[in-house]
């Protein structure tokens, strides 16, 4: 086995060969995060890739995200460094599937989240994140809302948002395996701990949260609270970010079942031998591309809510 820190320099200088920029989506291995120019989520690290001047792109996360970087970046190059790295959840729906709703709903405006193919975000009016998703409903002009693909943020949506909604039934394999008994067992284990949870977990894991919000919005609240000891409800790739920027805090991951196979694909090896071979290129066709950044490009227009 290769050893970790002479990889990492063999990563570094690649992406300094390559004019490449390094991306690591929150969920990612420890050692591809700690390599990484950025870590973040989805769409806030394709924003800072189209911003900066390098020429090259490397999205360590799943295929929608290396769309997006596409979409935003069409004049770069995009490479995903393990081209079956997919999400489940942007799996559940498709264009025919979303075709067929819309003609159930002439007018209905249609809310997709960004984990959703850029096929699927060209067919609808907005994209939102999980931490714009309540003020993106709440901008659309019209009475009804149709949301895509998860039904679980769709439903946490639905709590405040001022609309009436209606949502595909997808959701996110990782976050639907956190059972309630595993959370009241960590509570429990933990006396004082306070759990914040991500919005694609199920309404019973929600209700018995003290906080939900999105993986940026856990950052921002680990730093805040004044309780030492706190129980993340997502994959557990987070821990890397917030151990490092709390190392006086504790965090538990209630079940062993929160990790993403997908997200746990990718390796530096995976990184090294797509950068050495420019392989693994993601691309849009201009025609979906441009309806997609259209539905993108609304979203942005939209403050952050939670």
């Amino acid at each position: 086995m290769r050893d970790r820190e002479e990889l990492k320099k063999e990563v570094r200088a690649l992406l300094k060969e390559r004019d490449a920029i390094m991306l690591a989506h929150n969920y990612q291995r420890d050692e591809v995060q700690e390599t990484a120019d950025l870590t973040g989520d989805s769409l806030a690290l394709s924003q800072a890739a189209a911003d900066s001047p390098a020429k090259v792109i490397v999205f360590c996360g799943v295929h929608f995200m290396a769309e997006s970087a596409a979409i935003l970046s069409p004049q770069k190059t995009v490479i995903i460094p393990r081209m079956d790295a997919g999400c489940p959840m942007a799996d559940m729906i498709t264009p025919e599937d979303l075709i067929k709703e819309k003609e159930k709903r002439p007018g209905v405006p249609v809310v997709a989240y960004v984990n959703t193919s850029a096929a699927v975000k060209a067919l609808s009016d907005i994209c939102c994140t999980s931490a714009n998703a309540v003020s993106v409903v709440n901008s659309l002009t019209e009475d009804r809302v149709y949301m895509i693909p998860d039904k679980n943020l769709s439903h946490y949506v639905s709590l405040t948002a001022r609309k009436k909604m209606e949502w595909w039934g997808g959701f996110c394999p990782t976050h639907e395996r956190l059972k309630v008994s595993e959370v009241l067992k960590a509570k429990e284990e933990n006396p004082g701990a306070v759990f914040v949870c991500h919005p694609e977990c199920n309404p019973e894991i929600v209700r018995l949260a003290d906080h939900v919000c999105s993986t940026s919005g856990m950052y921002k609240f680990a730093k805040k609270t004044e309780a030492q000891t706190i129980i993340v409800g997502t994959e557990m790739g987070i821990l890397y970010k917030l151990k490092k920027e709390n190392p006086e805090k504790n965090f538990i991951i209630p079940s062993k079942a929160l990790i993403c196979p997908n997200m746990k694909l990718t390796t530096l090896d995976d990184v090294a031998e797509s950068l050495k071979e420019m392989k693994n290129i993601v691309t849009v066709p201009d025609d979906i591309r441009a309806k997609a950044k259209a539905a993108l490009d609304r979203m942005l227009k939209v403050p952050r809510d939670f």
